[in-house]
């Protein structure tokens, strides 16, 4: 069955999240710097009313009970398309699983929309790697428990999901397949994070980045060699599977870590329209020739850097070969990542923005988000920035203040 034609999602992309929202009432926010999508207003205004955008304008509102934002900027709610932060929440120490799944879920859902985040796909790992890993619970604890909280009114920020499919894994295809048909689930992404592929080409990246889990050197050994042979068991023929049953369900595909010139055209016979992590700038400007989009982590801007070694995002954007951002591991860096595209590289702020908002509503498929502008979601942030770095004053979604 199509995406589109899922009964939980309607012609303009709402979700079950905006039938809980507010829908009768105005706000006049005044005296902001309006972060729109072609220019940033140095004094406006923006009328809400029954949760959407009613108006856009430049100066003051004298209009009894307008809320004067002090030249604050205002900027669309931001849109987060891959982090990882949800899992941290569900096993916050290395071999604790939360036993309230959903306190585990009100508890990242605060974190994202007090970052500014008004729409978050949750990116849930399918697929262990590990023997007896926990993240077969957290993919059906998370989508159960997001289902619930929506229903029940209690998320700040609207959530969707991201799956991020690990083809080397022995169990992918039959964790994957059972939700496969839900209408959260709105990106499908293609990973391989066992040693010697993509991040990990240089084995001893692998190794240091293990470090931590406390294998002896004969444990560590053992790993890698099974997860050498499950993936070149499993990696083609999971792929495949995988794919096929985004393109059953609709669901737009990404690749993740493209490196070579071989896995973008890889990807492209898939029809993959996302090029998330690319790791060189040959991966990035060859998957953006082919009219995929491409998109970076945030802390990777904010750092100056990979973590891994990998290539710099701000570079990409540098080189123009960056269309949008990732908080990944850290929800704050992906306001703080826009702000930094625009010293560092003098980029318009209204480009850095869209990095964060406008960039990644169209990449997902958002039509009714992710810009200050007449008729959209009233999703809205407002930001100080002070010392170099932006802050979270306020937080509305569908005109209806969270934070």
């Amino acid at each position: 069955m199509p995406r589109d034609s899922q009964t939980a999602k309607t012609t303009d992309n709402t979700t079950t999240a905006e039938a809980n929202r507010s829908m009768n009432s105005e706000m006049i926010l005044t005296n902001a710097r309006v972060v729109c999508r072609d220019r940033v207003i140095d004094s406006g205004t923006v009328v809400v009313r029954d949760g959407r955008i009613a108006e856009v304008a430049e100066g003051r509102s004298e209009a009894a009970g307008a809320l004067d934002l002090n030249g604050d900027y205002l900027l669309p709610g931001l849109i987060e398309m891959h982090t990882d932060n949800m899992e941290k929440h569900f096993v916050p120490r290395p071999g604790v699983l939360w036993p309230s799944p959903l306190a585990a879920v009100l508890g990242h859902d605060l974190q994202v929309a007090g970052a500014g985040i008004t729409t978050v796909f949750d990116a849930i790992s399918v697929g262990e790697y590990a023997e007896k890993g926990p993240r077969r619970q957290i993919l059906g604890q998370s989508l159960a428990a997001v289902k619930h909280a929506l229903s029940e009114g209690l998320c700040k920020a609207d959530h969707l999901f991201h799956l991020r499919c690990e083809v080397s894994d022995p169990c992918v295809v039959e964790m994957f397949e059972p939700y496969a048909h839900d209408p959260l689930v709105r990106l499908v992404s293609l990973m391989d994070h066992t040693p010697g592929q993509r991040q990990w080409t240089d084995v001893s990246k692998y190794v240091q980045y293990n470090k931590g889990e406390n294998w002896t050197e004969e444990e560590l050994k053992r790993r890698i060699e099974r997860l050498k042979a499950e993936q070149d068991k499993y990696a083609a023929k999971h792929r495949k599977a995988v794919v096929a049953l985004a393109k059953e369900y609709d669901i737009p595909l990404a690749s993740h870590d493209d490196a070579t010139e071989d896995h973008v055209h890889e990807a492209v016979a898939d029809g993959v329209v996302i090029s998330e992590f690319p790791i060189t700038m040959t991966a990035a400007c060859l998957a953006r020739e082919h009219g995929q989009k491409t998109i970076m982590g945030a802390p990777n801007v904010v750092r100056g850097g990979s973590h891994s070694g990998n290539m710099s995002a701000l570079e990409c954007a540098r080189e123009g070969q960056l269309d949008g951002l990732s908080s990944d591991y850290v929800p704050s860096s992906l306001l703080f990542a826009a702000f930094l595209l625009h010293e560092k590289l003098d980029l318009p702020l209204h480009e850095a923005v869209a990095k964060v908002s406008a960039n990644v509503a169209d990449m997902v498929g958002l039509a009714d988000r992710g810009r200050v502008e007449t008729a959209l979601r009233a999703d809205l942030v407002r930001v100080t920035h002070t010392e170099h770095t932006p802050v979270v004053r306020e937080v509305w979604v569908m005109g209806e203040r969270v934070c």
